[in-house]
């Protein structure tokens, strides 16, 4: 079916901060004010224990004094030991049983008080004052609870049972606890409804003019006085562009329109973004106040021309992510997201995939202000488990724990909470109902299997008629497709196929909008032709260049998302190994070799790299060349370069050393194989016409010297900030040393703590909380939050090699 409906984002969280919901409240991103009320942060003043009781700390009177005090967000398995006994899966990591414990006053007079939990891994239950108000199985989806009935004067006692005991029951790194940030939200007894707020732009004229529709619920509860809802559009600068109102009688829900003169768009290259602010007044006086951000575009998906945003055809050069970031697990400061998605940005990726399940709110609060599509996704797992390796991925006999056993009871609402949530983003232009639920006798089978061989598809051991029928696929996303739609139609419904022949032969792909092949390209010309009206695209994808030729030679392939943009924990290799290893960049991120590859398949801009490796007796070409330069001399070297320019040529000590080659189009790189010489190696990329448009250099070094320790920030700015702290070997002539891999400590004097050092090694299975980490490429990255007000200074030391110092500034 072809997509004439334009698809236009609306959001609720954002990037534009600072509206307050009523005077006292601190700015905070929208999202987490649950749309309506003063939204502050419950994070301080909890106590925490690994604890099997499955009951006994939710009392009132419960003694807690000897846990251990902390602050959210906090993942437990992270700070454990990794350890060969433990499951590949999931990183070699723990889960177990948590209970966090917060005793608190109310000192507010608000009537209603909501708590709400961005993010709990997983199986939670809420107690208040010894009652249970609440349990949500999935970690990944945002929920909150009323607190209202439960509250005393005086002291209150709330208490979250967190149980992972079902330690390998997801294909990848999780995290235990509670990861995210939690907020206490105040309101009146009239006040806006918890996500009820939303927008839909239409007629869109860029530069002339546009009509934004808002739509809005109002909790009202025998109210007496009429209620009025005005509205307010301004843009970046804080100007008035549109402003509306809206009398209430006994509607609960209620619309309005805006009209905006000259509408900036929101595009990937300049994401311009608008503010919304909501006012509730009852009798002329103001009883709540919300916000959200405004990004005007559009989307269209065509299946014979592909995708288009506001208008202009364009490959989707997205990658998958998932919500780690290596020693600091799952719990990821807004600054580490921010660096790991400019840097993908850089190598021109513009989209995200959230796999597989919702993520941070403050994840889709960077991509619309950095100008990044994204895919929400809901689920990797639907009615039965799939296989979770123990020994290692792919190795070994699995088991099959996982979050079937509540899907039946919860898949529905978490769909819906999923979108209620992150609709209003204008960087969400797809909803994914599923990833690889299709997998081939992983769990569902079909008598296709038997003959999926002669049609390019892997048998996976044939048809299997004890499986479940692979017709459950589509009766399931025929379930929740509509629900997807019914709270946003304004962007289509998608899913990751991973047995796409099986899944042919289901109700699976018309129930969605556009389908998503998982490693399927050789399926594309077949299915084109096979369902000509079928919108189509790679949802997860390889590196290889012929799977990127795939999309760019075919019109009909709207884009690709390669697995993955970072390297990850879990889904390991056999012991030691703490994490796959398929990133754009490493567990720092870091742009590693194949990411500078991509780099020349995707950037708008002029790139080169060298990298060289030993040359192959087969002659293969590699993306994951080093930058490295350094051999036994004559030694037999392949160097090669990515680049996007139309030849390129080595020199070493600036005499040629490697012909002018142009770059060919079938591998991507151009090569040249030589005997080692040290020195400077340099490559200089041409345009057509000769012109020298990028270089890049790889110079041999000596021996490790020295460290040396650079930050991107020289002064934590906030109680949440972090600062990234680079350590280089180097030699005695200051260039690091790539293949060193020496061990590397921290001492820190001062009010700032060290959150983790990243070596970036995958089999380095050193304690994530260890002050000493061995490097790999020549270098870590020591992650510093603030402890305190004043300068710290920390010192990194390793045997044998000059130390290095920095001072850190915390306010």
């Amino acid at each position: 079916m072809t997509f004439d409906k334009t698809y236009v984002c609306r959001t609720v969280g954002g990037a534009l901060r600072g509206l307050l919901a009523l005077a006292a409240l601190t700015a905070l991103p929208a999202a987490a004010q649950l749309s309506f009320g003063e939204a502050r942060l419950f994070n301080d003043g909890w106590r925490f224990a690994l604890c099997a009781d499955s009951i006994a700390p939710a009392a009132t009177d419960y003694d807690d004094s000897s846990w251990r005090s902390l602050s959210l967000p906090h993942d437990w398995s992270i700070e454990a030991l990794p350890s060969p006994s433990l499951n590949a899966c999931t990183g070699f990591f723990p889960g177990g049983m948590g209970w966090y414990r917060k005793h608190f006053s109310l000192t507010d007079s608000a009537a209603v008080h909501y708590i709400c939990f961005e993010g709990v891994y997983n199986r939670s239950e809420v107690y208040l004052n010894g009652e249970l108000i609440g349990k949500r199985p999935n970690g990944y989806v945002t929920f909150y609870y009323d607190l209202t009935p439960y509250l005393r004067e005086g002291e209150n006692v709330i208490a979250v049972k967190v149980d992972h005991t079902r330690q390998a029951d997801s294909r990848w790194y999780t995290g235990s606890g509670i990861y995210r940030d939690v907020y206490m939200v105040s309101s009146g007894p009239v006040h806006f409804e918890p996500w009820a707020l939303g927008w839909k732009a239409r007629d869109i004229r860029p530069g002339r003019s546009a009509t934004l529709d808002v739509d809005f619920g109002v909790t009202a509860p025998g109210r007496t006085g009429a209620l009025c809802v005005e509205a307010v559009l301004r843009d970046s600068d804080g100007a008035v562009v549109a402003r509306g109102s809206k009398a209430l009688k006994d509607a609960s829900a209620g619309k309005l329109s805006l009209s905006v003169a000259k509408p900036r768009l929101w595009d990937l290259d300049s994401p311009a973004l608008y503010a919304l602010e909501l006012t509730l007044r009852q009798g002329g006086r103001v009883i709540d106040r919300t916000s959200c951000n405004v990004g005007f575009r559009t989307l269209a998906f065509d299946p014979d021309k592909g995708f288009a945003l506001n208008g202009r055809n364009m490959k989707v050069k997205g990658v998958c992510l998932h919500h780690d970031a290596g020693v600091l697990g799952a719990v990821v400061p807004e600054a580490v997201w921010r660096r790991r998605l400019s840097n993908l940005k850089a190598v021109g990726v513009n989209a995200i995939r959230m796999s597989h399940n919702p993520q941070a709110p403050v994840v889709y609060d960077l991509c619309d202000e950095l100008g990044l599509l994204v895919m929400d996704e809901a689920s990797d797992e639907w009615e039965y488990p799939k296989r979770k390796w123990v020994t290692g991925w792919n190795v070994g006999t699995p088991v099959f724990e996982g979050s079937y056993d509540f899907f039946n009871e919860w898949i529905e609402r978490d769909v819906a909470d999923m979108v209620r949530r992150d609709r209003n983003h204008p960087c969400v232009a797809f909803w994914s109902i599923g990833n690889e639920v299709d997998y081939p006798n992983d769990p569902y089978s079909h008598p296709i299997l038997d003959h999926a061989a002669g049609i390019n598809q892997p048998n996976f051991g044939g048809y299997d008629p004890e499986a479940p029928s692979a017709m459950r696929i589509g009766e399931i996303a025929s379930r929740l497709a509509p629900i997807v739609r019914a709270i946003d139609d304004s962007r289509p419904v998608t899913g990751a196929l991973a047995g796409v022949v099986m899944s042919n032969c289901t109700a699976y792909p018309d129930a969605v909008d556009i389908v998503g092949y998982n490693y399927t390209e050789d399926r594309y010309g077949i299915d084109h032709e096979k369902y000509p009206s079928r919108v189509i695209y790679g949802s997860e994808n390889g590196h290889s260049h012929d799977a990127w030729l795939a999309v760019r030679d075919n019109d009909h392939i709207f884009g690709q998302f390669l697995w993955t943009g970072t390297d990850y924990l879990g889904e390991s290799n056999p012991w030691p190994s703490r994490g796959l290893g398929t990133g754009l960049l490493d567990f720092g991120s870091f742009l590693k070799p194949r990411g500078k590859f991509r780099a020349s398949l995707w950037s708008d801009t002029p790139v080169a790299y060298l990298g060289s490796y030993p040359r192959p007796a087969d002659g293969s070409l590699s993306i994951d060349a080093p930058d490295v330069w350094n051999y036994e001399p004559g030694a037999p070297v392949r160097v090669v370069c990515y680049t996007n320019a139309a030849s390129a040529r080595l020199t070493l000590d600036g005499r040629p050393y490697g012909e002018t080659k142009p770059r060919p189009d079938d591998s991507g790189i151009i090569s040249w194989d030589v005997d080692f010489a040290p020195g400077l190696l340099a490559v200089e990329a041409a345009d057509a016409s000769g012109a020298v448009v990028a270089s890049d250099t790889m110079a041999t070094t000596g021996r490790p010297y020295a460290l040396r320790v650079t930050a991107d920030v020289d002064t934590l700015a906030g109680p949440s900030d972090v600062a990234h702290l680079l350590v280089e070997v180097v030699d005695e002539d200051g260039r690091r040393v790539a293949l060193a891999d020496n061990m590397i400590s921290c001492e820190v004097d001062g009010p700032v703590r060290m959150l983790g050092l990243e070596g970036t090694g995958n089999t380095d299975m050193t304690h994530p909380r260890a002050s000493e980490r061995r490097a790999s490429s020549g270098r870590v990255l020591a992650y510093v939050g603030p402890a305190g007000e004043g300068r710290a200074t920390l010192k990194f030391s390793s045997p044998l090699l000059k130390s290095a110092e920095i001072t850190v500034n915390s306010k």
